[in-house]
């Protein structure tokens, strides 16, 4: 999120909602305080000092992920084969070099690619690919199985899973609790706000302004008849349109893009088209194809691009685990873990420091 030329490239095209990121025009005090904060934040300083915090968690959460997926037998087309960065001009590749040499300074592995040498790998990618990168410590998954498997694993060991519940206030104190739309409160030792961007609201009741803004993201599949493959061989990010092309068991799934419109779920037509006009630049045989699934999502937002991970100032069992922006399910795991040790009380992570709420 916060690297040095994103608010630049932002208000170049402001008003054009086809955009990688895109600010809806609108009255809004709190987003231009936010995006004033962003702004602050985009620097090459800030992203290396961002980045010796998540190189860690990222490392850790791959081998939790892994070690996840083979305990549990979770069936989420799990893929531990990497991705690439494909880019059609020079000023992409650059930027893909650039990714490349920041990741490798962070102890991951990661290539640059000629147009040729990516084209050789990927022969899916129209002849116009100039280059890109290849990151092979990364994974892919079906978030939406994985999410239903995770639940069903919690039941199996005595968890409860209330789906469709609609929370409407949270007490700290000695004896934290849950209160919900329908009237009733659920008492417990402890309570972990993994709300999302509808965090903002329930932690301000407890006192704690989290600076956290709703990023929209979209989501379109398609479908390319029975029996057909889609036309990726592996999941990739395009350069330029930020958007991420992963291939679901029969699939392909187009993902990306981010929206400050405010806490809404309402689409915009030309958000979803611009994932389908963006794929068809740098991906042959796109064609014909049936969309099957389109969608929205919310993305919990900081200024400073770190999550927010940790206990709310001035509650002793009232903990926020938000604010990952797009690397929620990524960083899922290593969550859950950095969250085990400080409800249990065992002596966490030094990169816990870093992601208090407090900071804020």
């Amino acid at each position: 999120m916060n690297k040095p030329d994103r608010v630049r490239q932002a208000l170049k095209r402001v008003l054009d909602s086809t955009t990688p990121l895109y600010i809806a025009p609108r009255f809004d005090p709190s987003l231009a305080a936010w995006l004033w904060r962003f702004s602050a934040n985009c620097t090459e300083r800030k992203l290396t000092a961002n980045m010796n915090v998540l190189g860690p968690l990222g490392h850790a959460t791959l081998q939790l992920f892994a070690q996840l997926i083979a305990e549990e037998e979770i069936a989420c087309d799990y893929q531990a084969s990497g991705y690439y960065e494909v880019c059609r001009t020079e000023q992409g590749t650059t930027h893909a070099r650039r990714d490349v040499a920041l990741m490798r300074a962070h102890g991951f592995d990661a290539e640059v690619l000629t147009g040729e040498e990516i084209g050789a790998r990927m022969t899916s990618l129209k002849s116009d690919v100039m280059g890109g990168a290849y990151f092979p410590d990364s994974a892919t998954c079906d978030p939406y199985r994985f999410v239903i498997e995770m639940a069903e694993r919690v039941r199996r060991a005595g968890g409860r899973a209330e789906a469709g519940q609609v929370v409407t206030k949270v007490e700290g104190g000695a004896h934290p609790a849950v209160r919900l739309a329908t009237g009733e409160r659920f008492e417990a030792d402890a309570v972990v706000l993994a709300t999302g961007a509808y965090s903002l609201q329930l932690a301000r009741e407890l006192g704690c302004r989290l600076p956290i803004q709703p990023g929209k993201g979209y989501h379109r599949d398609l479908e390319f008849g029975e029996g057909s493959r889609p036309p990726l061989e592996a999941a990739c990010v395009l350069g330029e349109t930020s958007v991420f092309c992963t291939p679901m068991s029969g699939r392909l799934r187009l993902a990306g893009t981010m929206e400050f419109s405010g806490l809404n779920h309402r689409i915009r037509p030309s958000r979803l088209a611009q994932l389908t006009a963006s794929a068809e630049q740098y991906l042959s045989g796109i064609g014909p194809s049936r969309v099957t699934s389109e969608w929205c999502g919310l993305r919990p937002c900081t200024p400073d691009g770190l999550p927010v991970v940790g206990r709310l100032p001035g509650q002793t069992k009232v903990f926020a685990a938000t604010g990952h922006a797009m690397t929620g399910l990524t960083l899922g795991p290593v969550t859950g873990s950095l969250m085990a040790d400080l409800v249990t009380g065992a002596t966490p992570s030094p990169e816990v420091t870093a992601l208090a709420p407090a900071r804020f």
